[in-house]
């Protein structure tokens, strides 16, 4: 490979939540230190432990040696380069800079449409397992979930259950969802005509939608992602999607999204919020981190890094499957995450699944809680690792944890 993915990183005390925040109440909850004479892997907070893009930092250290960093305006580099890439990479069609508007994170793009579209008490669907970053946004605004279970279908795949959806939104007299695709946790990479039923509910409950596609650059083979806007007509008139280069690039400490809203008044309804709050203007910095990470070369370092991460996720999946008796956890179709089912383990145990996060934390490991993503009996798991301490991590849960 032409790219490194295999050097183990020291990120101690270089500003790593994955790291430093261990034993913190950090969003809630993070994991507790190991005991002494094993070393921490961090496979909880959702970004990667490879160094960036060269192309970034290059972008980046250009930009430094100027001198100046005062007020600036986006230049027409930043919307060509996001163009490019959302055509190249996901077939977007009739896509132009007025579309395009940067968002203070994913979440505050959320935040802002949740308050511009809903009122505070109002529903709010989305599906479980669901990122817990959402049920924050949530919260915060004073906003209600609205949950629809996936189900595991005969070969083992997270599906939706379109009838499910269809009666809580009439239920509920939901107006608003939060779509997430690719699906995080469960790595989900849904097929157009999953797409293209769900957004038919939608538009029959007069629902409108946010779709979160950040990890839409981390597809697999065999998989494609659709973005919500394209599937049809309908769906560009009612969908905000929202994408970063943050999980693609490991780039989210530089804090840099943005929306692509095809519908005008929608479009113009939250960027009017955005603008009034005061909260959401770019960094001149995250802006050139973007363009390095969308310039030529990145196209060629995702590709490397695609191939590591699949050849990552299907370790884990079947070292999981295959050793870990009353577990078990899907292949993810794209992400760098998996979600591990460990209700008979437990069970089989007489285990508490607070008992399975200490014992993992305990040797080092620091997976993750899944009922923060309002499921039961789960663990998250982030494999963007290096293969050496991948494959470490899974011999520790195998000898200490996961025992017969």
């Amino acid at each position: 490979m032409t790219y490194d993915f295999t050097s183990i990183i020291d990120r101690t005390g270089k500003d790593a939540t994955a790291f430093d925040g261990l034993g913190t109440k950090m969003w809630g909850t993070a994991p507790e230190k190991a005991k002494p004479g094993f070393s921490e892997i961090p496979m909880w907070v959702a970004d990667m432990n490879f160094e960036t893009c060269p192309s970034v930092t290059k972008a980046l250290e250009e930009r430094i040696r100027h001198p100046l960093y005062g007020y600036f305006l986006p230049s027409d580099a930043y919307y060509e380069s996001i163009i490019r890439w959302q055509n190249t990479l996901h077939g977007y069609e009739g896509l132009k800079a007025e579309h395009i508007g940067y968002e203070n994170g994913v979440h505050g793009c959320i935040v802002t449409a949740i308050n511009v579209l809903t009122e505070p008490g109002d529903g709010i669907l989305l599906h479980s397992p669901t990122y817990n970053g959402f049920l924050s946004d949530l919260r915060y605004t004073g906003r209600k979930g609205v949950f629809s279970p996936l189900f595991k279908d005969d070969n083992g795949v997270w599906r939706m259950d379109y009838e499910d959806m269809d009666r809580r939104l009439k239920e509920e007299h939901v107006r608003l969802a939060i779509f997430c695709t690719p699906h995080n946790p469960t790595g989900r990479v849904w097929e157009k005509w999953e797409i293209e039923r769900a957004m038919e509910i939608y538009r029959k409950n007069n629902c409108l939608v946010i779709s979160d596609e950040i990890w839409s650059d981390i597809i697999f083979e065999g998989h494609k992602h659709i973005p919500t806007l394209m599937v049809n007509d309908d769906a560009r008139e009612r969908t905000i999607s929202v994408y970063a280069p943050s999980k693609t690039f490991n780039l989210a400490g530089l804090i840099g999204s943005y929306h692509i809203i095809f519908n005008p008044v929608l479009r113009e309804r939250i960027v009017k919020h955005g603008e009034m709050t005061h909260y959401n203007e770019m960094n001149v910095l995250s802006m050139h981190a973007l363009i390095g990470a969308y310039a030529p070369e990145g196209y060629k370092w995702l590709d490397e890094l695609l191939m590591t991460l699949e050849k990552n996720c299907r370790y884990a999946a079947d070292f999981i499957n295959n050793n870990f008796d009353g577990c078990n956890v899907a292949m993810p179709e794209g992400t760098y995450m998996l979600f591990m089912d460990c209700s008979e383990f437990l069970k089989k145990k007489g285990m508490t699944l607070d008992d399975l996060l200490t014992a993992g934390w305990d040797v080092g490991v620091k997976y993750q809680d899944g009922r923060r993503f309002a499921w039961q009996d789960a663990i998250r798991l982030n494999v963007a690792l290096p293969e050496s301490l991948l494959h470490e991590a899974m011999d520790r849960l195998k000898t200490h944890v996961f025992t017969d």
